[in-house]
């Protein structure tokens, strides 16, 4: 585990937080129980892979790299897991160790076993994950919605507990309001982050499509991609003449659709941004009843 103590305090109630917390540790020691940190041998026969794992493709020579040092100097950083029952547990974090393990033949595995039910174990393993450099956007933007979906965060609380700024929660979501093709294409490194958040700012699907495949085919660069979509891209057709595919409404910047976020979030409300092609527009938060619209009016008013 990181030993920096500013990531162990971001973590909020993640898996560092936890680890260092007794009663959460159900490992014994010479008789001892409640032992924070103490690590057990455990069969990897009775360890299941963690289904809450957001991180689902796993590079085969990767893993035989990590298998060949595994067999060689061992398991470095133990695994983390829960008790299902009598010799059962269930993987928290460390999957990449714990398959790399099973490829190398080992039979036992260093282990901290705790106790969480499912949420806690959820919001352990994504925390966990995020804080991986080898995570595709895609992944990590799954994370976060979940996060944000299922532990019921909102994208400041979640900026804190993993001390990544909110733009970066916020631009990373924005991704998965892509069509698949363009998400599988930034998932497998067919193309950035970059290219695909200016594809996001093209805002008509057809329009994202047939930029992506230009950026495909001809090798475009991110600043490439941003002016197709700024100037209207235009598309051959098959008859040797040209389209030209403009944007049919204007788009947030990524700093504009922060604010829109922000306040939403303050506001406990939806908000949306209306934008004209001259520059005016308008800003709207919905509300429900009297009764939340006065509790709007009076958020805005402190």
């Amino acid at each position: 585990m990181n030993s920096n103590p500013k990531k162990r305090s971001a973590l909020g109630k993640g898996l560092s937080a936890l680890l260092e917390n007794t009663e959460t540790d159900i490992t014994t020691k010479s008789g001892n129980s409640g032992v924070v940190n103490s690590v057990s041998m455990l069969s990897i026969e009775s360890i299941e892979a963690n289904p809450f794992n957001p991180r689902s493709n796993f590079e085969k020579n990767a893993l035989e790299e990590l298998s060949q040092s595994i067999s060689v100097h061992g398991i470095i950083q133990p695994l983390t897991v829960r008790k299902l029952g009598r010799d059962k547990y269930q993987l928290i974090s460390g999957e990449r160790r714990f398959r790399a393990s099973q490829m190398a033949g080992l039979t036992e595995v260093p282990a901290y076993i705790r106790v969480a039910n499912d949420q806690t174990m959820l919001e352990m393993a994504l925390v966990e994950n995020i804080q991986r450099e080898d995570l595709n956007a895609i992944e990590v933007a799954l994370s976060y919605q979940r996060l944000i979906e299922e532990c019921s965060l909102t994208q400041d609380q979640l900026s804190q507990k993993i001390a990544k700024s909110r733009s970066s929660i916020t631009n990373h979501i924005r991704l998965l309001k892509l069509p698949a093709d363009i998400q599988a294409a930034v998932r497998d490194n067919i193309v950035s982050m970059g290219h695909a958040r200016a594809l996001v700012s093209a805002g008509d699907e057809d329009l994202q499509l047939a930029i992506f495949r230009r950026i495909v085919e001809d090798g475009l660069s991110v600043r490439d991609a941003e002016s197709l979509i700024k100037e209207g891209y235009v598309e051959p057709r098959n008859d040797g003449g040209t389209e030209r595919k403009s944007n049919p409404k204007p788009q947030m910047s990524d700093t504009q659709f922060v604010f829109k976020e922000h306040l939403g979030d303050k506001l406990s409300a939806k908000v949306e941004i209306k934008k004209s092609t001259i520059g005016s527009g308008k800003i709207i938060v919905n509300f429900n009843s009297e009764v939340d619209l006065n509790r709007i009016i009076e958020i805005l008013n402190r």
